[in-house]
């Protein structure tokens, strides 16, 4: 049985999709949705903290899959095109940082404690995204970056891995649930997989709702010596999938898909230093756009996202390194 509320707001999304709509993305009256949400609410911040998690996971699968049904999932050129503009930028960026050692990492804010709180174990994560260029055409861009230390780690030790993909369901589970080397046929020894290889993954992402991926990923590592190292990984592909691990389990469309995850870059950088290794994550992804009427309920779910996948990340791989 549904809460009022939900019941509500799931009656006036169905008339809505029948009716087509007379405002905002797709044919949708958003002005309309985001006025009732709020008038249909019940008491506090527009009830939907109040009703706890399974009442906001529907709101937010309901109200996805509304924006997607009069319009394609599939990312706009526009916006890959402007995501490929800022990439582009970041990579000669990293690339001259790369170039010496003394400017190898990038600088961690403006706290004079970064290097304390770097040896005591925090890890620092930075917002990077400038405002200026979050929104592209349809869709959003993402940019986060964290750095961490980890004491006696060398940077031989990250390589290997990083490398070990056959490793990567229970070094970063839950979130991994597959990996392999796809290209070339190297078997599972890290030390033969070279510096250039594709990978996919089968990930998933519980943040309120559960999404499943298979995702696909062109790979190449760079040293500037045996102390200092990076890598770059790039997504080729990435698909939404369907009832995961069931007989019905199926890839969903570019019509059919959310728009949750369409594009995702990460590049490792490594230094030896201070008796252990600096290890910084930059993290560049690329989602669907949000219609401003709904930015209240969606937008602190959809911008959480990224943040929280790249703390999960460096975490697992700083724990893996202290072993």
């Amino acid at each position: 049985m549904r809460e009022p509320f939900f019941g509500e707001l799931f009656s006036l999304a169905t008339n809505e999709i029948v009716s087509g709509g007379l405002l905002g993305l797709s044919g949708w009256n958003l002005p309309l949705l985001s006025s009732a949400l709020i008038r249909h609410s019940p008491p506090g911040r527009h009830g939907v903290q109040r009703q706890g998690k399974p009442l906001l996971r529907r709101l937010i699968l309901l109200l996805f899959a509304c924006i997607a049904t009069n319009g394609s999932a599939e990312a706009p050129a526009a916006a890959v095109a402007g995501f490929n503009a800022y990439v582009n930028k970041l990579e000669s960026r990293l690339a001259e940082q790369h170039r010496s050692s003394n400017s190898f990492l990038a600088s961690v804010g403006p706290d004079s404690q970064v290097d304390a709180r770097l040896r005591r174990g925090d890890l620092i994560i930075e917002q990077l995204t400038p405002s200026s260029e979050a929104s592209l055409p349809g869709g959003l861009l993402h940019h986060w970056r964290g750095t961490a230390f980890i004491p006696q780690a060398r940077a031989a030790d990250f390589a290997r891995l990083m490398k070990d993909l056959s490793a990567y369901p229970q070094r970063f589970a839950p979130q991994v649930l597959k990996a392999q080397v796809d290209s070339p046929q190297t078997g599972s020894v890290p030390d033969r997989v070279p510096d250039h290889f594709t990978a996919s993954m089968r990930v998933e992402q519980k943040h309120v709702i559960t999404v499943v991926m298979d995702t696909t990923y062109d790979i190449a590592y760079g040293r500037l010596d045996a102390q200092h190292g990076y890598s770059m990984s790039r997504s080729t592909k990435i698909a939404e999938i369907a009832s995961p691990g069931t007989k019905d389990e199926h890839a969903l469309t570019g019509t059919q898909e959310h728009g949750f995850l369409w594009r995702l870059n990460s590049y490792w950088t490594f230094k030896e230093r201070d008796g252990g290794l600096y290890v910084q994550i930059e993290s560049v992804s690329l989602t669907r756009s949000i219609p401003a009427a709904l930015n209240w309920i969606i937008g602190p779910y959809v911008k959480s996202v990224p943040r929280e996948s790249l703390e999960f990340t460096l975490r697992s791989v700083c724990n893996a390194l202290r072993k």
